[in-house]
């Protein structure tokens, strides 16, 4: 069994991370991990020992060493570009501390991913999903108040849970959520989602402990995780029989998605979505282009006959 990653400095950033950056616990698992394992691969390179990390001593041949590994090990593109983002966050904090004065990772990229379009659920599978709600008790109503909000706002899984009852303004329909880099958005809550709402709300105390602040809560009485959300959701579309899996972020693909489709607008989906870069909501407009592409070529007779041509020319070389 391999050690964990021991240091002072591990533990000075990881404070850091936490006092000053203050990000989330989602964020420093995943930052622990990346570090974990480039100290895992140091070891085997016996760059370090198990009772030293001399930071200072890792070169960059070391980090695209470390790279080559994990990407033969199956880790994508941009797993790989979060360890090294991680990585590179580390150094910068050590240089801060004086212990150590280069960045290894100057100028290495993580290898390319292939561009996946983001998966959504169609007009037919959201509204057998969000029209039919399981039952009339507490967990049916937490459930189809989730699902129905996640649709309704785009949110990240990670705020959902979050939500605090002081976050929501019923009179005025919206909510505020805390994404990332703690940066705060207020979002419009549609009707539905404020009836599913407010119908939980009306039986939330049958299930919330007195003093618990979320808005949604376990069987326990206390905050809902993730997981539990994940498994939920997953359970609440088999039982409506989707034919595509249901998750929190697939909801969030299918409100941005639709957003787009309907308004054109896309800086404002950007600030609902609580993008940082535009860039990052631009890949609804290549989803909306593939579709344009299918009906293309399933109703103009020229991309009938061509494609009749292709397979006929394939059928010829065969």
């Amino acid at each position: 069994m391999t050690a964990e990653l021991p240091d002072q400095a591990r533990s000075g950033f990881f404070a850091y991370l936490s006092a000053e950056r203050q990000l989330s616990p989602h964020t420093l698992d995943n930052y622990r991990r990346d570090l974990q394992r480039l100290w895992e691969y140091l070891q085997s390179q016996q760059v370090f020992s198990l009772n030293e990390s001399p930071w200072h001593k890792v070169l960059p041949l070391h980090i695209r060493g470390f790279v080559a590994a994990v990407h033969h090990q199956g880790l994508g593109g941009k797993s790989i570009q979060r360890a090294l983002s991680a990585i590179r966050t580390f150094y910068k904090y050590l240089h801060r501390e004086g212990l150590a004065k280069a960045d290894p990772t100057a100028g290495i990229r993580a290898p390319k991913s292939p561009k996946r379009l983001p998966q959504v659920l169609d007009p037919d599978q959201l509204t057998g999903l969000l029209d039919k709600p399981l039952g009339r008790d507490p967990l049916s109503r937490r459930d189809h108040a989730m699902v129905e909000l996640l649709y309704s706002s785009g949110m990240r899984l990670a705020e959902l849970v979050s939500l605090d009852l002081y976050d929501l303004d019923l009179q005025d329909a919206s909510l505020r959520v805390t994404g990332k880099g703690r940066k705060e958005r207020l979002l419009p809550v549609g009707r539905k989602a404020m009836d599913a709402l407010e119908h939980w709300l009306a039986c939330r105390d049958k299930l919330a402990r007195p003093e618990e602040m979320a808005v949604f809560v376990s069987q326990r009485g206390g905050r809902i995780s993730t997981r539990s959300v994940q498994l939920r959701l997953a359970r609440w579309g088999e039982y409506q029989g989707s034919d595509s899996r249901v998750y929190p972020h697939r909801l969030r693909h299918s409100f941005a998605s639709d957003m787009l489709a309907s308004s054109g607008d896309l800086r404002a989906v950007q600030e609902l979505l609580g993008h940082a870069d535009i860039a990052t909501t631009q890949v609804y407009t290549h989803l909306d282009f593939q579709h344009l592409l299918d009906v293309y070529d399933q109703a103009h007779p020229r991309a009938k006959r061509q494609s009749a041509r292709q397979k006929h020319k394939q059928d010829s070389n065969d």
